[in-house]
């Protein structure tokens, strides 16, 4: 089992890191700039270049059945589901399932045709401390539900 995070604009890094720590379970940081990451056997940095969607195609390259993928990006959460990752959760603790990723794709499709016409919609809401809390408690429902299912 390892998890890997979207990390450019990941709000959670920190959270990801306690919850490692204590299970012990490998992270890998991966990002198109070089973030400050803990010195810690369990903590990888993986810098990709900037392309665009350098850190997505490296994420989802490495997706196995033990990944646990953290990102906020919908696209790549499909990529990483259909990559058979064991789990995709959102920042704000949301999983990304395969039955709910089909409606996330088709709402982010129609909310860029809005905005590419001139509408101005809003963006998710403002990161808030109940999202770090829900979190949390998603990644470790997480990290018990791949564990089962390693046996």
């Amino acid at each position: 089992m390892h998890i890997l995070v979207d990390a450019d604009a990941c709000p959670v890094k920190e959270e990801v890191y306690r919850v490692a720590y204590r299970l012990g379970i490998p992270v890998t940081i991966v990002s198109n700039a070089h973030l400050r990451v803990p010195a810690h056997p369990l903590v990888e940095r993986v810098t990709v270049s900037d392309m665009f969607d350098a850190a997505d195609d490296w994420i989802a390259e490495h997706v196995d059945a033990g990944a646990i993928v953290i990102t906020a990006d919908i696209l790549l959460a499909d990529r990483c589901l259909k990559g058979g990752a064991a789990a995709v959760l959102g920042p704000n603790g949301r999983p990304f399932t395969t039955s709910s990723i089909g409606s996330a794709v088709a709402v982010r499709a129609i909310m860029s045709d809005l905005r590419a016409g001139g509408d101005r919609v809003g963006g998710p809401p403002p990161f808030a401390r109940e999202d770090r809390s829900r979190f949390l408690s998603a990644l470790d429902e997480a990290v018990q539900r791949a564990r089962r299912r390693a046996g």
